[in-house]
């Protein structure tokens, strides 16, 4: 692996610029900062529905998404490097079937909420939409791996998915939309 940070400062972006995995500077708020910002952010909700009370295997399997979206922030902070792969998405369409398959079919538009768990991970959906958002801007300006925003897509759905299991789990059933009724 590369180097450890041994010290956590170094002043270097003191003047509103940060470096790259190879080397170079942007501004802080340049759309490559932006994307793989947000992809950590997004990486740190996932963070949140691990401290909570989970089905069976789900731990695990949020443990390897952590891992992925390291990478795919690795990947943005390297202008050109690639590791992101088709594989990665097939793994999430698979595991997106196995979850979808066993749940009813849904009628009606379903809000974010129901136990912990079940909330955190709505979150994370809507942050991983964000980092798709991103990575969508940071493609006007550069050349983005299509696998990227493939698999935020994909996870973005798994991430639903999985949120309608949490209900089930948590409180047994989801909290349906009540739309207000025309006047």
């Amino acid at each position: 692996m590369g180097h450890r940070l041994s010290k956590i400062y170094t002043r270097t972006g003191d003047n509103g610029t940060t470096a790259l995995g190879d080397g170079s500077r942007v501004e802080k708020d340049h759309p490559r900062v932006e994307a793989f910002g947000t992809v950590d952010e997004f990486n740190s909700a996932i963070g949140l529905i691990r401290a909570e009370t989970l089905p069976k295997g789900m731990d695990a399997l949020f443990s390897t998404i952590q891992h992925r979206l390291f990478d795919l922030g690795g990947e943005l902070s390297v202008p050109g490097y690639r590791v992101i792969e088709q594989g990665d998405i097939d793994e999430l369409e698979q595991r997106l079937d196995g979850y979808n398959d066993a749940l009813p079919r849904l009628k009606e538009f379903i809000l974010p909420a129901g136990g912990r768990a079940t909330a955190h991970c709505h979150l994370a959906r809507t942050l991983c939409r964000r980092a798709e958002r991103r990575l969508y801007t940071l493609s006007k300006s550069a050349t983005v791996n299509p696998a990227t925003t493939a698999y935020l897509n994909r996870l973005s759905d798994l991430l639903f998915v999985i949120a309608r299991v949490l209900a089930r789990f948590e409180n047994g059933e989801e909290v349906l939309w009540q739309p207000k009724a025309k006047s």
